[in-house]
């Protein structure tokens, strides 16, 4: 990989695309393991001045400056700062909701413009996408001028926020006698925090990208709390994410995830450590005992065994060495670039656990049992646990983010497949850019590089356990699948609502609707296969085949074992898919076949 030089697959151009689709995906799995995304690092450099020069120095520098609590510079002077920790939390958000923090730029299929975000959500006509039917006044999938509004105030709100001087606060100055700097204004706080509610119920893309499952709470804090509970409601805030994120990654998905992260970083240059992570590279790419080492005890254990140390230790050595492995463990998460490149998100919460846990320890009187209430802490804790809960039980009606399974590989996912030049209608949707094979093309790509680039997000969805049931649909659903344009449907939905995050909510069959309504594409001509997270006590994943034109065609489920079985280029044919409804005959429950025996995978066993 050089600077300016991508990794690029190692095939024939003029005839790669030519070849069946599971040979493709073969030799782009296996691309990936070495040189995942195969960017080149300038791309990456990028992303790294973005959020040392933007984010870090512009929002220290602000933060300190309109606090008065000393330069930048002197970071022994602020950094447990109350009022610079609450100023950065909301300079997030900020960042966060006009489309610069997470999900921005070319890693995440932002190729150009670069940003979605601000121009899509402040441009009145485009998709929006409501969360709940039944919320009054929120009917519609267009973007009315009174959502340009809303969407404006939440900006300015927390501008005016960032920008004032603290304010004196009795609770602060008990706790703090000597403090002179004070704490935000509650007053745009809670403004932002109504008006991003607001925006929330009409448009579930921006309530989403805020990231408002963690910093909604912070916000309510901010604005409601004394200083003393403020602080242990935001210690109690961060272990939830930690441990929610932790419980998440039982089961078999996340192990899938630990080496298509690895082989993805640029920071990983040898491709030994990279094969290292996979059983027995070229012949088998499933996770190896490494790869489930990093996942369920550098990943799992650490993020909730590390965090309940720091929620009950009173020990100095003890919470130093936790606060310093969770740090570790933020920056090589932001190491590795993951897909929608949530940087900001990791650098502010390795900054949270030092300012949370060391500026304010336990044994300072900032436990939780030193609450003013116990009533109150059981039902903070009760309401920052009722969404993780609810979207591990029933996933379907929460979005993975507020069920705190980030990254966990349990997501939400779908495949987009056109018949032979439908894929050009998209176009028709009013948005502020175009398909990403055009964008591709208009930053120089000759046609048939960008179609390989963007097949290499497919090759990365392979990898991945959701990824076999999504191939294994198109395999059985679309006899000549390798004529047909298949896209990630993560990386083509942030070109019409301007934001991804492995969310497969945000492409579901409200958003196909909203673009049937622009496009109007013929039945047969745009097919996704969809399928919805695993619930926590669940074998199987339900998955949806939806012809965009009539509507969902089929539904049915497949066992995770399965899926995480096979080879990413499913050598043995489909896994098997039990339908328990179809359009044709209803009611249905029967099982898709294999189309063959051949094992190649090290595990013997008879077809479906």
């Amino acid at each position: 990989m050089g600077f300016k030089t991508a990794d690029f697959p190692p095939v024939d151009v003029e005839t790669f695309l030519d070849k069946p689709l599971r040979e493709r995906m073969k030799t782009l799995a296996l691309h990936w393991v070495e040189y995942g995304f195969g960017s080149p690092k300038m791309i990456h450099t990028t992303y790294g001045l973005k959020v040392l020069l933007l984010y870090i120095l512009g929002g220290t520098a602000l933060a300190t400056w309109t606090s008065g609590a000393g330069p930048f510079w002197d970071v022994l002077a602020w950094w447990d700062e109350p009022v610079v920790y609450q100023k950065l939390v909301l300079w997030t958000v900020l960042l966060e909701a006009v489309g610069v923090c997470g999900s921005w730029g070319p890693l995440a299929g932002k190729f150009k413009p670069m940003t979605g975000g601000i121009l899509f959500w402040a441009r009145p006509g485009t998709i929006r996408l409501r969360p709940w039917r039944r919320v009054p006044f929120t009917s519609g999938d267009r973007r009315t001028g009174f959502d340009v509004v809303v969407y404006l105030g939440l900006l300015a709100s927390l501008i005016v926020a960032i920008v004032q001087p603290g304010v004196p606060s009795e609770s602060l100055s008990a706790v703090l006698p000597g403090n002179t700097t004070g704490l935000v204004n509650a007053v745009p706080v809670i403004s932002a925090a109504v008006l991003l509610v607001v925006a929330g119920l009409r448009d579930k893309t921006i309530f989403i990208a805020a990231r408002s499952e963690q910093y909604l709470p912070a916000m309510l804090f901010f604005a409601v709390l004394p200083f003393g509970d403020m602080v242990i409601a935001l210690k109690l805030l961060i272990i939830s994410v930690w441990v929610g994120a932790g419980v998440s990654k039982f089961g078999h998905h996340f192990s899938n995830v630990v080496p298509p992260m690895v082989s993805n970083s640029p920071c990983i240059p040898s491709r030994w450590i990279k094969r290292a992570h996979y059983r027995d590279f070229p012949r088998d790419i499933r996770p190896s005992g490494l790869a489930l080492f990093m996942a369920h005890v550098g990943g799992t254990c650490v993020e909730i065994i590390t965090p309940l140390v720091l929620l009950f230790s009173t020990n100095y050595w003890v919470t130093l060495g936790a606060v310093a492995l969770m740090v570790l463990f933020h920056v090589f998460i932001t190491s590795t670039f993951p897909l929608a490149v949530p940087l900001e998100w990791n650098v502010l919460f390795a900054y949270a656990a030092v300012v949370l846990f060391l500026g304010f320890p336990n044994w300072q009187d900032h436990a939780v049992w030193d609450m003013s209430s116990p009533w109150l802490a059981a039902g903070i804790v009760a309401g920052l646990a009722f969404f993780p809960i609810l979207g591990n039980l029933r996933p379907d009606l929460v979005s993975f983010l507020p069920s705190m399974r980030q990254y966990a590989g349990n997501w939400a996912s779908a495949l987009w497949a056109f018949a032979p030049g439908a894929e050009a209608k998209l176009n028709g949707v009013k948005r502020p850019t175009t398909n990403q094979i055009e964008q591709l093309e208009m930053m120089g790509y000759p046609p048939k590089v960008a179609e390989i680039t963007l097949q290499q997000t497919i090759g990365w969805r392979s990898l991945h356990s959701q990824g076999r049931g999504l191939f294994s649909l198109l395999y059985t659903h679309i006899p000549d699948i390798d004529r047909w344009t298949v896209r990630e449907a993560e990386f083509a939905c942030n070109s019409l609502v301007g934001f991804n995050f492995g969310d497969g909510h945000l492409h579901n069959e409200d958003l196909l609707a909203a673009v049937q309504k622009q496009c109007q594409f013929e039945p047969g001509e745009f097919i996704v296969v969809w399928v919805e997270s695993q619930a926590i006590h669940s074998k199987v994943q339900h998955y949806k085949v939806i012809d965009v034109a009539e509507g969902v065609i089929e539904r049915g489920t497949w066992k995770v074992a399965d899926a995480v079985r096979e080879q990413p280029w499913l050598p043995n044919g489909p896994i098997p898919l039990t339908v328990t409804w179809s359009r044709a005959s209803r009611p249905a429950t029967t099982t898709h076949q294999r189309s063959g025996q051949a094992q190649d995978n090290g595990t013997p066993r008879t077809t479906a």
